[in-house]
């Protein structure tokens, strides 16, 4: 039985962090939404301080003590954070997905060694480096390559829409974490993670992209000439398993995804609640319990929107409470993952409809949070690769059946 009674704990979290999102992200949200790249340095201080001795941030996957339910805490946390700001939340220092693939990949000393600096100090940034100019939604054709070389592997490749890559190589301690095939001829067996560290030689930020929306988290392109990593820079083993191969990136995505789910979700939330006031300002009416062909176009809409957000959020919940039960969950992340980023994609849009001129201007947020709402349709497998998943896992077929 699936029960989502939140503990204490988790709920005054929960309370908290709405908190922070109302006092301290809402009122810089337009200010760093126009001045793309620049960095809200009280805010991310106030937060690395306020947090890094307590509860380990999303994604930072820190082994210790805390709510039973960390995975179901971590996404009701992003939902808050994100209600006050997705681009704000995003750029927030933590271990980020990079943290995640060192916990779905990495052995139980890589995760004290690589995630221990997470622990105090200045804020840092981790990431991580899959996606490239030649390699979008299909991973499996990764062209980075790892050349094992005396004590070192050498990463020759270019990585594209990395985020928070420049963040992660220029903080003290960051680091990036690279896919790279270490034999082309085994396939998707022979794709592994590699933990690159900031200072690394042959590895350099080449470019900032330029982005419609979550503008102050930066978004980059590395370029990894003959970069040099220790040979226990590879996380878990190097041997390459043909009957396992990939897993450890099906694993990290397991893990993320119902956390984009739930990054949607905040931002359909605050769009949501938003127009929900703005109709109460107006004294325009939501009937609930009148029967359906009574009820206006905008009743109907708006409650359309209520019940999309809630389907994605309880779909987002179940994704996190499996992976705290120890079960698998990949068809679970990624129906989370399909349904949340289409669903707030609708609800936002819908949302600046129902105002008009008022939901296009830019004196109010609304517009902003549909521009910040697409990239949870896109980033961690779009919509399409999602729904393949989801295709496959429940008809039983392979990749090569169904692609």
């Amino acid at each position: 039985m699936i029960d989502f009674k939140l503990e204490p704990q988790t709920a005054e979290r929960a309370r908290l962090y709405h908190a922070v999102a109302e006092q301290m992200m809402r009122p810089i949200s337009r200010e760093y939404d126009e001045r793309e790249h620049e960095k809200p340095w009280d805010f991310l201080k106030a937060v690395w301080a306020a947090t890094h001795q307590t509860e380990p941030r999303v994604g930072a996957g820190a082994e210790r003590s805390g709510p039973k339910l960390r995975n179901l805490y971590t996404i009701i946390t992003a939902e808050e954070l994100c209600w006050g700001d997705a681009g704000l939340f995003i750029a927030i220092p933590t271990a980020g997905l990079g943290g995640a693939a060192i916990m779905a990949a990495g052995t139980a000393e890589q995760k004290r060694r690589f995630l221990k600096p997470f622990d105090g100090g200045e804020p840092k940034w981790g990431a991580m480096a899959i996606t490239e100019p030649g390699c979008g939604s299909d991973s499996a054709a990764i062209a980075t390559t790892a050349v094992r070389d005396g004590d070192n592997w050498v990463l020759n490749g270019t990585k594209i829409f990395c985020t928070s890559g420049q963040m992660a190589l220029e903080c003290s301690e960051g680091f990036v974490v690279v896919w790279a095939t270490v034999d082309k001829s085994a396939g998707r067996a022979g794709i592994k993670p590699f933990v690159v560290p900031r200072n690394t030689p042959g590895v350099t930020v080449s470019r900032l992209e330029k982005k419609l929306g979550i503008r102050v988290s930066d978004t980059a392109q590395i370029v990894l000439d003959n970069c040099r990593v220790p040979l226990d820079h590879i996380l878990g083993s190097p041997e390459v398993e043909v009957e396992h191969g990939f897993k450890d990136v099906m694993a990290t995505f397991d893990a993320t995804r119902p956390i984009v789910a739930a990054m949607a979700i905040g931002v359909g939330r605050a769009a949501l609640d938003f127009v929900r006031d703005f109709f109460k300002e107006q004294n325009i009416p939501i009937r609930y319990g009148t029967s359906p062909r009574r009820l206006t176009a905008i009743e109907r809409d708006f409650m359309e929107m209520e019940t999309q957000l809630q389907a994605a959020r309880l779909l987002a919940w179940r994704a996190a409470w499996m992976l705290d039960m120890g079960q698998r969950n990949s068809l679970e992340a990624s129906m989370a993952k399909a349904k949340a980023g289409l669903a707030v994609t609708q609800i936002s849009q819908k949302a600046v409809e129902l105002l008009g001129p008022l939901g296009y201007s830019r004196k109010l947020l609304l517009e902003k949070w549909m521009r910040d709402a697409k990239i949870n349709d896109i980033f961690e497998g779009t919509q399409q690769i999602n729904l393949l998943i989801v295709a496959r896992r429940i008809l039983g077929y392979s990749s090569r059946e169904l692609n």
